[in-house]
């Protein structure tokens, strides 16, 4: 073989070599990329879906007018493990009574994502005349809620009372809507004892 055949064989095998090592490094950059996406979606999710939640607890039993529910023990309606009824006051016009329902479907309401395991949330607001849903698709698996009395005691479900929850916990887990590998990114949040400020006026 002479020489020059052998230099361009060799430049043929070292081309291929350095190409492939391109072809994998922006393989990996690539699924860097998706999961990064994935995450920093999952974060902004669950720091939005915080937000709301965290506002609309705090103001159990609230009103701008506080004649309006007079007896805080009467704010909290029903609860279960993964829904909660109560009456507050978080839509305008302030002053007047907003029952809020909390609850999740099951995984057939979310099969507009490819995740098989999310589920939507619900949040509906009832006035006396007027009624809305919102329907939150943000990948989520888990909402629990778990109920204490005045003594930090848990309440069994369903409660003898409802009158008797002092205090809650709230448990969320979100997962992206995408997998990568099989591996979906997730993103968990613990609200330990949120305790709305007028259930404690009793």
């Amino acid at each position: 073989m002479s020489p020059v055949i052998f230099d361009i064989i060799f430049s043929i095998v070292v081309a291929g070599a350095v190409m492939l090592m391109v072809i994998n490094m922006n393989q990996t950059v690539a699924n860097e990329t998706f999961v990064s996406v994935n995450e920093l979606s999952i974060q902004t999710n669950m720091t939005t879906l915080v937000r709301i939640i965290e506002n609309d607890f705090r103001k159990i039993g609230y009103c701008k007018d506080p004649n309006m529910i007079p007896d805080p023990e009467a704010a909290i309606k029903e609860v279960s493990s993964t829904s909660i009824k109560f009456l507050s006051d978080v839509e305008s016009p302030f002053g007047q009574i907003d029952t809020v329902k909390y609850w999740i479907g099951d995984t057939s309401t979310c099969n507009m994502t490819p995740n098989p395991r999310d589920k939507m949330l619900f949040r509906k607001i009832s006035t006396s005349s007027t009624s809305k849903t919102d329907r939150y698709v943000l990948g989520l698996l888990k909402f629990d809620l778990t109920y204490y009395n005045t003594w930090g005691d848990r309440i069994t479900i369903p409660p003898a009372q409802v009158g008797e929850i002092s205090t809650l916990q709230l448990s969320v887990l979100l997962e992206s809507p995408y997998a990568y590998d099989t591996v979906y990114s997730y993103s968990y949040w613990r609200q330990i004892r949120l305790a709305a400020r007028n259930l404690k006026n009793r």
